[in-house]
């Protein structure tokens, strides 16, 4: 199968007097995992929307192979930050209905289905109605109705919402196999892990605009490349050698500067000689937490990363 491909050029989305998507441009190539990634409010679902045809721009172009969205045109699993599913329902029959919907025959979508809830551990629930489901049962239903018919582009909106770790890995490794079956996937989420396991080129929204733009290693290089995590004692001295990136209790992130050293020693010996009790030095690659940090502020990824039970 061979994933579709995506254009947004100069997009501009504009609600009363203000642009919530600002001269936006962006691409993601056939069989491509890409992050779009930011805060709320930064424009991604918008973005998806106006892709999507749901909404329509205030100027510029977004098209899918080359034209914009037609819902005739198929080949799309659309998984929604807002979830939808016909509640008084038993599980299997909204499953198969949705199934017929997407262009398959009621049998192979029934059995499709009961293969899927196997799979994710609800074949006990498949004649239950959904409302007597969980919100993290609910969400690997909606997922399952997304991928059935092996769609050539998929988006997911924040596709492990509410769910533990367990199930969030399986999620994933459900959204691994499409990769690999060559669909191209437009993840949106704010967990940094899914997206370094997952994603080959990220876009950082904010206020509408491109914050960064490229392949993990790429925006890890505009933030800087590496970072010193430093744990200590008491605060951390200015120095011509590194920035501070973040400081919370015993443990400081500092960005060296092209003064200092690639392996960080003279940022560990400028600490000890100006007394600072280090208790631990590590130099690592800039991790996408900490580039949403400096992009966004601490406050708005503690307000991301809330788990639901």
């Amino acid at each position: 199968m061979s994933g579709a491909s995506i254009s947004v050029r100069d997009f501009v989305m504009r609600f009363g007097d203000r642009n919530v998507v600002d001269g936006l441009s962006f691409d993601i190539a056939p069989g491509e995992t890409f992050g779009l990634l930011g805060s709320n409010g930064s424009g991604k679902t918008t973005t998806i929307r106006a892709l999507l045809g749901i909404t329509t721009p205030t100027a510029g172009t977004l098209t899918i192979d080359g034209h914009p969205y037609k819902p005739a045109t198929g080949g799309i699993g659309y998984l929604p930050e807002e979830r939808g599913l016909y509640r008084k329902e038993s599980v299997i029959d909204v499953m198969t209905y949705f199934g017929r919907l997407r262009g398959l025959r009621g049998p192979e979508a029934t059995a499709w289905s009961m293969d899927y809830l196997a799979r994710v551990g609800l074949a006990d629930r498949a004649k239950l109605r959904v409302d007597k489901l969980s919100g993290g049962q609910q969400q690997k239903v909606q997922l399952g109705i997304t991928i059935m018919d092996r769609p050539r582009l998929l988006i997911l909106d924040e596709p492990t919402k509410g769910l533990d770790p367990v199930n969030r890995r399986l999620l994933l490794d459900l959204v691994d196999e499409r990769k690999a079956d060559g669909a191209t996937v437009i993840l949106v989420t704010h967990h940094m892990d899914e997206v370094e396991r997952l994603c080959d080129r990220i876009l950082l929204l904010k206020d509408g605009t491109a914050a960064a733009y490229g392949t993990i290693p790429d925006v890890q290089d505009a933030f800087g490349g590496a970072v010193a995590r430093v744990g200590l004692d008491g605060p951390v001295p200015p120095s011509p050698l590194y920035r501070m990136a973040r400081h919370e209790g015993h443990v400081a992130c500092l960005v060296p500067t092209p003064a200092a050293t690639a392996d960080g020693s003279d940022i560990l010996a400028s600490l000890v000689s100006a007394g600072v009790h280090v208790t631990a030095f590590e130099m690592r690659r800039i991790p996408l937490d900490e580039i949403f940090v400096q992009v966004y502020g601490h406050d708005a990824l503690a307000a991301e990363s809330g788990v639901a039970a």
